[in-house]
């Protein structure tokens, strides 16, 4: 039922980003003014038939391999093609044709606008839940980047296997969704309209950490996340108890990450040379590094900006030889930290 109902609620019920009932499928973060700048350059028609959470805008893109997940009318297709030069590419994938129609409209004139003598945009029809069958590349893209997209379809799992495939070592998968923090009813996914608005088939956190880590993401980073209001009566009655979260994460394919945050002795210094992130880098929501500063970071951390394209952008200091245990404040706590609840020996 969900790609059936995708193509149907975002192909015919849905003319605009207006026509939307709550504001889960809505960006609500002010972006920075390079973001406003790339977006005052997407077309207005494609700009109309937006219906993404967040900002799918990862840093230090220039030159990336892109491909985009259920890209819809094209807006962040088009803003990351501004990104990335006209040396680099991005792919869109998309279920619904009449998205799709709106999205390869405007080819040309984003590549007139933009300045560029070859278009760096490409749009396929597809399912996300099947990537392997459109013969894309594997290990080919620099990034995945997916807008409220992931929990539209019912084969999460799938998605994040592929998407693992498809990255090349080092690479990333930075994308926005919609989490709930428990599972919803599963009776709810006939719902339409819930469904449509991207609630029914919302992540439990817990369930989606568990499926990142099992395609091979073994350290998923959260970047931002919002409550969502749903001002809907109707709406907000069938999904009375369960809270929604608007998130973006990032997860890296590396080889070596752990389970926890392990503690090295390492530490990193930003030289502040990415574009748009001069003062502070944000890799993640506990991670802002400020230019300039000597900042201990996890073995894991250490390895997500050894190990890709941030690398030119840090000073790298330590290495694996001795462990000195659980990082402090970034991973759980040793067991045996507190006091034994007797006072007395005992044996078993």
């Amino acid at each position: 039922m969900n790609i059936e109902n995708s193509q149907r609620y975002y192909g015919e019920v849905l003319g605009q980003s207006a026509d939307l009932r709550t504001d889960a499928c809505c960006t609500l973060e002010a972006p920075p003014p390079a973001i406003l700048a790339a977006l005052a350059n997407v077309h207005d028609e494609v700009r109309a038939r937006y219906y993404g959470c967040g900002l799918v805008v990862p840093q230090a893109i220039e030159g990336a391999t892109i491909l985009d997940l259920g890209s819809g009318s094209g807006q962040d297709a088009y803003l990351l093609a501004q990104l990335v030069g006209e040396h680099g590419s991005v792919t869109g994938i998309d279920a619904t044709p009449e998205q799709l129609v709106v999205a390869t409209r405007h080819l040309d004139w984003h590549r007139e606008r933009f300045g560029y003598a070859k278009g760096n945009v490409s749009f396929i029809e597809g399912d996300i839940e099947r990537l392997g069958a459109l013969g894309l590349p594997e290990a080919a893209f620099d990034v995945i980047v997916s807008n409220c997209v992931i929990n539209l379809v019912a084969d999460k799992a799938a998605v994040f296997a592929a998407a693992h495939r498809l990255l090349k070592p080092g690479g990333e998968l930075y994308f926005s969704d919609i989490y709930a923090d428990r599972r919803v009813p599963a009776a709810l996914l006939e719902d339409p309209v819930l469904h449509g608005e991207c609630l029914a088939g919302a992540l439990y956190w817990g369930d989606f950490d568990r499926l990142a880590k099992t395609a091979g993401f073994a350290d998923p980073r959260l970047v931002s996340h919002r409550p969502l209001a749903i001002n809907d009566p109707a709406i907000a009655a069938m999904l009375d108890g369960i809270a929604f979260h608007s998130a973006t994460y990032r997860l890296f394919k590396i080889d070596g990450l752990e389970p926890q945050c392990e503690d090295y002795g390492q530490a990193v210094r930003y030289k502040g040379t990415i574009a748009g992130s001069e003062r502070v880098f944000l890799l993640d929501g506990h991670h802002a590094i400020e230019r300039g500063r000597l900042f201990p970071v996890c073995g894991n951390t250490w390895n997500m900006l050894a190990e890709t394209r941030f690398a030119e952008h840090f000073e790298m200091s330590g290495d694996f030889s001795t462990h000195y245990g659980v990082f402090a404040g970034c991973g759980t706590e040793s067991p045996f930290a507190t006091a034994p609840a007797g006072d007395g020996a005992a044996c078993c």
